[in-house]
C-alpha cells in the first residue's frame, strides 16, 4: 500500500472513531490547492534541463500551511499529496497553530552541481513565491534539501515581498535560524522514547536500541539516546550495517563517519546483513530512513517491544496488524518524528516577533510539546478504545474537524 492510500486509511478510521458526518469527512481529505510546475535552468554546460516541481497545500483551517520541500527523483504527486495530508494531522497533533502542506522537485541532487542547485531553487521559488508566505504556507527543508536551500528561498522570496525571514525555516542560523533545529527531530524522538518507555516502566537507560538510518535523525536520536544512558547495539544506514552487543560508541562513531568513513569500516564493530537490522533483537527498534520499511515480509520477525517512528510511514499497514497481534507498541510517525516542525514553529515564531531564544528555551519547550501532545494522545486512546497510531490519528483529525466547523467551511 502506498503512502497515499495508507494515509488516506488511518484518516477514514479516525473519522469513523469520531463519528464524522461524509461531507465533512470528505471535505477534510480534499487539498486546498496542488500546484505542478516545470523548472528549466541553464546547467554548468550550457544544455538546458527541465524538472517537475510540486506543492500540495492540504489544509489551512488551523493556520499557515506547512512542510517540507524535497529533492528526490522519485518525488510524485500521489507521495507529496500523502505527506501533506500527513502534515495537517501531524502539526494539530503537536498543537501548533498550522496547516499542512509539502513539495518536492523531481531530481537527483547528487547529479547537481551547487550552482545548478541553486539555480533550479530560485527559479522554483519565482513560480510558486505568490502562493506562499509567513501566513500562507511555510516551507522547510526536507530529503535533499537543507539549511542552504532555506536560504535561497528566502532570498528569492525577499526579490519580491521584501526581508521575510518567516517564508521558511530551517534556515541557517544567520538568517534567522533556531538554535536546536538541527537536533529537533532526533531529540524529539528522544523524548517521546523517553515518555513512551514511562508509561510501561521503564527507561532509556539501560534499554538497548536498533537504529535504522545514521542521516539528521537517526544521528542526533543515537547521540542523544546514548547520552541518556541507552545503549544502541546495532545500526544501519545506505553504505551497511554494524552491531555490537556491548553498545556501540556513538560519539566515536559520529567523528569516524565525520571524517568520511563509512559505517562497515568502524573499528569497534562487528559488521552485519542490513536485512537482519529490522528484526534485531532490541527493546526498541527506531527506523530513521524510508517509508514501508516494515511490511508483511519481515514483520513476522520483528524482536523489538517497541517500535518509533522517527521515518514517515515506515510501517505499512499489513505490518501494523502483524505487530499488533505480536503485542509490539508503536509510537506513530505523526506524532514521534513531529520535533522537527514542532522546533520549526519556534523559529517561525522568533522571526515574527524579532526576538531569539537560547537553546536551553528551545530545548525545554520542545519537552513540553512533545509530553503534552503524548498526553493527548493518550487519552484519545482512553476515549475510543484504540492504539496510538489512532489516539494520534483522532486528536489530529478531532482538533482540524473542530478548526473547520468553527470556521463554517463544512458546507
Amino acid at each position: 500500500m502506498n503512502a497515499l492510500a495508507a494515509t488516506s486509511r488511518n484518516f477514514r478510521q479516525a473519522a469513523r472513531l469520531l463519528g464524522l458526518d461524509s461531507k465533512l469527512e470528505k471535505s477534510l481529505l480534499i487539498p486546498f490547492r496542488e500546484i505542478k510546475v516545470e523548472c528549466t535552468i541553464p546547467k554548468d554546460d550550457g544544455t538546458l534541463a527541465s524538472f517537475i516541481g510540486f506543492r500540495v497545500q492540504h489544509d489551512n483551517a488551523r493556520g499557515p500551511m506547512k512542510g517540507g520541500i524535497r529533492y528526490h527523483p522519485e518525488v510524485d504527486p500521489d507521495e507529496v499529496n500523502a505527506l501533506a495530508q500527513l502534515m495537517t494531522w501531524k502539526t494539530a497533533v503537536a498543537a501548533i497553530p498550522y496547516g499542512g502542506a509539502k513539495g518536492g522537485i523531481g531530481c537527483a541532487p547528487g547529479e547537481l552541481s551547487t550552482s545548478e542547485l541553486e539555480r533550479l531553487t530560485r527559479v522554483f521559488t519565482q513560480k510558486i513565491h505568490d502562493l506562499i508566505g509567513a501566513h500562507t504556507d511555510v516551507p522547510a527543508p526536507d530529503m535533499g534539501t537543507n539549511s542552504q536551500t532555506m536560504a535561497w528561498i528566502l532570498d528569492e522570496y525577499s526579490k519580491f515581498h521584501g526581508h521575510s525571514p518567516a517564508v521558511v525555516t530551517g534556515k541557517p542560523i544567520d538568517l534567522g535560524g533556531s538554535l536546536g533545529r538541527d537536533a529537533a527531530t532526533g531529540r524529539g524522538v528522544m523524548y517521546a522514547t523517553e515518555a513512551l518507555l514511562a508509561e510501561h516502566g521503564k527507561s532509556i537507560s539501560g534499554s538497548t536500541f536498533v537504529i535504522q538510518g545514521f542521516g539528521n535523525v537517526g544521528s542526533w536520536a543515537a547521540r542523544i539516546i546514548h547520552e541518556k544512558g541507552g545503549k544502541v547495539i546495532a545500526l544501519g544506514d545506505v553504505t551497511g550495517s554494524i552491531r555490537n552487543k556491548n553498545g556501540l560508541d556513538i560519539p566515536a562513531l559520529m567523528k569516524h563517519r565525520n571524517e568520511g568513513g563509512a559505517l562497515k569500516d568502524f573499528h569497534d564493530a562487528e559488521v552485519m546483513d542490513s536485512s537482519e537490522l529490522l528484526v534485531h533483537e532490541c527493546d526498541v527498534l527506531i527506523p530513521c530512513a524510508l517509508g514501508g520499511v516494515l511490511n508483511r515480509e519481515n514483520a513476522p520477525d520483528v524482536k523489538a517491544k517497541f517500535i518509533i517512528e522517527a521515518a514517515n510511514h515506515p510501517t505499512d499497514p499489513e505490518a501494523d496488524e502483524i505487530l499488533a497481534k505480536k503485542g509490539v507498541t508503536i509510537l506513530p510517525d505523526i506524532y514521534a518524528n513531529s520535533g522537527g516542525v514542532i522546533v520549526s514553529y519556534f523559529e517561525w515564531v522568533q522571526n515574527i516577533q524579532g526576538f531569539m531564544w537560547d537553546e536551553e528555551k528551545v530545548n525545554m519547550e520542545l519537552h513540553k510539546y512533545m509530553n503534552n501532545s503524548f498526553q493527548h494522545i493518550k487519552a484519545m486512546c482512553k476515549s475510543h478504545d484504540c492504539n496510538l497510531r489512532m489516539g494520534a490519528f483522532t486528536l489530529g483529525v478531532n482538533r482540524v474537524a473542530r478548526a473547520t466547523l468553527l470556521r463554517g467551511w463544512e458546507a
